[in-house]
């Protein structure tokens, strides 16, 4: 153990004063950031009033939306007034998915109808008054007396918290997967199932249903299902052409949102290079000039690209153009403020080097300067074409077209989540793919070994 004298100990109080005994400003500081931010997070808390919007939140329409992203959900619906024609199966509810043969959830001997819930038990009509559901957890049924123009009437003496009896209509939601409605007009029935139903083909598809190893056998087959075309370009032709799905349509929207944001890009390095070499200090000496090209920088990029696109849809109505000025404008602005700064920053001596050899002043940044920047050049580029591509997706929403016309589309109906889920795979995959091309591409163009 070393032990310091009285006379060393002040010695070195007297000659680190202020890193021994630290003055209490200093020691003040960080616990002041801490109470800053803290205090900054509690003005957030109340300004964006988060008490409130959670208390609003309707968390069981947030689950039933999680729910239709991942699966589909079947009705079978019965109209007291039209009580003779039975059951109306569907897929979504809606009249041009109608179910001519009752799928394997729905048994009916004329009289009696049941639908199996699968694992949420089974709901029964006995085709007079009475329908009864039989819950697994449950050992006796749940009965209720509907139609002859009355309120149905629970007639059980328990009442879990999934089953909901306002008087005038009877709500039972087993589970997130199952929902059993009963009104004095109609019984309906809703369960899900997992899968996005008929992504391969349509509701109506001859090829609706078909295992791959009937597919198969059916692209090889002599046999047509149109003689104007083989049955591989058929099975093509069904699939691109989903109704549901819309599969081309939607890559076609991925394609011109691809080239929004690509050709947005490029056209934007291209005419904020040239304009860099004139806004930098140590290539254009007329600071008047460079004052003005910085100042058109800020514009350009002080404008947000969404308001961009907002105001190039007004000039050249709604499509893809729109957005592709849009991104060219802010990223023109972007892109002269780094590669002038660049440019600002490259070590003269290379250039000076390359004036010495009786290089023209065009040779001399062409080969002095230029090489400096290009990594920072491509880096750039590259990275921001991969946010463009994100980008692009939500200035299309906005009416540029492309991919986030086709997702605001699938948003609004509030019914077709899954679709909604499908786009926003594909937009994720595109730009995972946009990643791993600029990283390529880097490789390649400024020698990275780095993975």
């Amino acid at each position: 153990m070393v032990t310091v004298s009285g006379f060393e100990q002040a010695r070195l109080e007297d000659q680190y004063a202020g890193v021994i005994e630290r003055p209490l400003a200093q020691r003040l500081i960080a616990p002041g950031v801490v109470i800053a931010i803290l205090g900054y997070l509690v003005i957030c808390f109340f300004a964006f009033d988060v008490p409130g919007v959670l208390n609003k939140a309707r968390m069981d329409m947030a689950q039933l939306y999680a729910l239709d992203s991942y699966a589909h959900k079947d009705h079978a619906k019965l109209s007291f007034r039209k009580a003779d024609e039975g059951f109306e199966l569907s897929l979504e509810g809606t009249r041009r998915a109608r179910y001519d043969t009752p799928p394997a959830w729905f048994q009916s001997n004329g009289a009696e109808s049941r639908i199996d819930l699968a694992g949420d038990g089974i709901v029964a009509f006995d085709g007079q008054s009475i329908v009864t559901y039989t819950h697994p957890d449950y050992d006796e049924p749940f009965r209720f007396r509907v139609g002859g123009g009355d309120y149905p009437v629970y007639l059980g003496s328990v009442t879990p918290e999934w089953l909901g009896d306002s008087g005038k209509q009877i709500d039972a939601r087993p589970s997130l997967y199952s929902r059993i409605w009963i009104t004095r007009s109609k019984i309906e029935v809703h369960r899900y199932e997992n899968g996005w139903e008929n992504f391969w083909f349509g509701f109506n598809s001859p090829l609706s249903g078909m295992s791959i190893g009937q597919l198969t056998s059916l692209a090889m087959s002599s046999d047509r299902i149109e003689p104007e075309m083989s049955n591989l370009s058929f099975i093509a032709s069904e699939f691109w052409n989903n109704p549901e799905w819309q599969h081309g349509d939607i890559f076609y929207a991925l394609l011109q949102t691809l080239i929004m944001a690509v050709v947005g890009t490029l056209v934007a390095g291209i005419i904020a290079l040239p304009l860099a070499f004139a806004a930098a200090a140590n290539v254009n000496p007329l600071r008047g000039v460079r004052f003005g090209l910085r100042r058109i920088f800020d514009f350009l990029r002080g404008v947000d690209t969404l308001i961009w696109s907002l105001i190039f849809i007004r000039a050249f109505g709604l499509g893809p153009l729109s957005g592709t000025f849009a991104i060219i404008f802010t990223d023109s602005g972007t892109f002269g403020k780094l590669f002038s700064e660049a440019i600002e920053n490259a070590d003269r001596r290379q250039a000076e080097g390359v004036q010495a050899t009786g290089a023209s002043p065009i040779q001399k940044y062409r080969f002095g300067v230029f090489p400096q920047i290009l990594p920072l050049f491509v880096s750039q580029m590259l990275y921001f074409l991969e946010s463009n591509t994100r980008s692009a997706t939500v200035i299309g929403a906005l009416g540029a077209g492309g991919i986030g016309l086709k997702l605001l589309e699938t948003m609004r109906t509030r019914q077709d989540w899954e679709n909604t889920a499908y786009i926003i795979v594909l937009v994720i995959g595109l730009v995972i793919l946009m990643d791993n091309m600029s990283g390529w591409l880097r490789r390649k163009l400024i020698g990275d070994t780095e993975g």
